[in-house]
């Protein structure tokens, strides 16, 4: 018995020893600060790599792919400031987004560029989105729509069609002349208002004017007629050939209405033509009328020098009107300002053959006739006819004002100053009272060599020149054989000498003309 509870006391202290030692392990458990359970290194060091970019411990790096269980954040709206911050901020060398694959509507893989993508901070911005390119919208080749392109068939079907489909087409297009190919087009009107705005007209290749009569038909001023549209643009490297050779030689030399004109732009606004080039067209060349908001350059325009009546670029009641970078040759006005223009800005062109750049004729047939705020400047003109000319109609009523020609060069331009309120371009003109007024012509920097005479100012009785200022005048005679070389002439002309010209314009009056009762352009016009 003694044995007995000596053993069973020897198994009570092993127990007890036994659970004492389990307590003190699980105290020093709770008491640890550093337990974690054990975890294989990979692991680990995927969690530290998460940690040293802030708001990237578990987006995709370079090319690691997204996690499936994270959705992929939509792109701001509209309304979303630079203080909005998506969900997800790439770095500045990681993609702009989880990297969906691209969709086959967009062609490309490029984001959609509709919503801007939130800003990154200054200095490390992703390029931002190019504007609305025509490129990017709907392309519609006129070859797509049945035209041959060799010149002989009649496109002037496909070109109607390819029209229509861009016209109709919602947002930016493109109708696309393609280079190499000549396309023969008979009259043709690309109208409005109903089109789309801001379609671009690419024009690459060539396009022919019929030369049958039979084609024309009868009572048409124009080839091809832009109307009634809003952000058209013509430009590429392609040519519009007029084909006008055969109907110079029946051209009526005295004919100063509306000419047949290669390209016309009728009531519309915000349009651009560059870097085309129109040659040999039947009489004007290029014509806008009725325009808003109106841009060339880099344009090419070119007729012989007998060829009658092609002006180059025509405006008529047309209004903000840029023309820059452009050479221009042709048989007539390399460009003509008619009634109804206003800011009009005409800077670094080159003018010749021709018959220069001028206002008007203006007041025909006893009407009334309003031209302001012309600016003209850094053209040169090689054997023109006149240099900077304004002209207008006897009997007229009207005003030009505001007129500045400033560093115009000339060489071997026969007139190189001109303000003519007798213009008439027939045998026999009826003398009359009536007068367009001309008041405030300032001529800056007209520099180089003329023909016949270096100033011509031949003003109307009733309604004399005035405000007209001369600076830096420089003109040198050039004996041409056959030429007789004249001294300048003023009549019923007044302003102001603001430094010596060469040659001497004394006959240029002082001051204004009496009983000086001119009329404002508002109260006018």
């Amino acid at each position: 018995m003694k044995l007995s509870l000596k053993g069973f006391g020897l198994l009570l202290l092993l127990v007890l020893l036994a659970l004492c030692s389990t307590i003190d392990v699980c105290d020093g458990a709770r008491r640890g600060k550093h337990w974690r359970p054990r975890s294989s290194p990979s692991s680990s060091l995927l969690k530290r790599k998460g940690k040293t970019k802030k708001g990237s411990s578990h987006r995709q790096h370079g090319g690691s792919r997204p996690s499936p269980k994270q959705p992929v954040s939509p792109p701001p709206g509209p309304g979303v400031g630079k203080g909005y911050q998506m969900p997800y901020q790439p770095g500045p060398n990681a993609p702009a987004g989880p990297s969906p694959q691209p969709s086959p509507a967009k062609g490309n893989g490029h984001p959609s560029p509709k919503p801007p993508p939130p800003s990154c901070g200054k200095g490390n911005q992703p390029p931002p989105p190019p504007p609305p390119a025509t490129s990017e919208g709907a392309v519609f080749n006129v070859v797509d729509f049945g035209a041959k392109g060799h010149g002989v068939s009649d496109d002037t079907k496909a070109f109607q069609a390819a029209w229509a489909a861009a016209c109709s087409k919602q947002g930016a297009s493109t109708v696309l002349v393609p280079s190499e190919l000549e396309f023969l087009v008979g009259p043709i009107s690309f109208s409005g208002p109903y089109c789309k705005p801001n379609i671009l007209f690419q024009l690459e290749g060539t396009i022919l004017a019929p030369t049958n009569a039979k084609a024309w038909g009868s009572g048409l001023l124009q080839w091809l007629e832009f109307t009634k549209l809003n952000g058209l643009s013509i430009q590429g490297s392609g040519t519009i050939n007029g084909r006008g050779q055969q109907w110079w030689t029946y051209s009526d030399p005295n004919d100063d209405e509306d000419d047949d004109t290669a390209l016309r732009f009728y009531g519309s606004s915000n349009v651009v033509v560059a870097g085309i080039t129109i040659v040999n067209s039947s009489q004007c060349h290029l014509k806008f009328d009725n325009c808003q908001g109106v841009l060339v350059h880099d344009l090419t325009i070119s007729s012989p020098e007998n060829s009658l009546n092609t002006d180059g670029i025509h405006l008529q009641n047309s209004k903000d009107v840029s023309i820059h970078h452009t050479n221009l040759a042709c048989g007539d006005d390399c460009i003509s300002i008619q009634t109804g223009c206003n800011n009009i800005y005409i800077h670094n062109v080159n003018c010749g053959p021709g018959h220069g750049i001028s206002i008007g004729g203006l007041g025909r047939d006893n009407t009334k006739a309003c031209v302001s705020n012309v600016t003209v400047r850094d053209v040169n003109m090689f054997r023109t006819m006149t240099g900077v000319r304004i002209k207008t109609w006897q009997g007229g009523i009207g005003l030009v004002q505001d007129v500045r020609f400033s560093n115009i060069q000339v060489s071997e331009v026969q007139t190189p100053i001109m303000i003519d309120q007798f213009y008439c371009d027939k045998r026999t003109c009826t003398n009359q009272t009536s007068a367009v007024e001309v008041s405030g012509v300032q001529y800056e920097n007209i520099r180089g060599t003329f023909t016949i005479k270096p100033v011509h100012f031949a003003c109307s009785d009733s309604s004399p020149c005035s405000g007209i200022t001369l600076t830096g005048v420089q003109l040198k005679p050039v004996q041409i054989p056959h030429y007789h070389l004249n001294n300048p002439f003023c009549w019923q002309a007044f302003g102001e000498l603001f430094t010596p010209t060469i040659p001497p314009v004394a006959c240029l009056q002082i001051g204004k003309p009496a009983g000086n009762n001119l009329q404002s352009y508002h109260d006018i016009c």
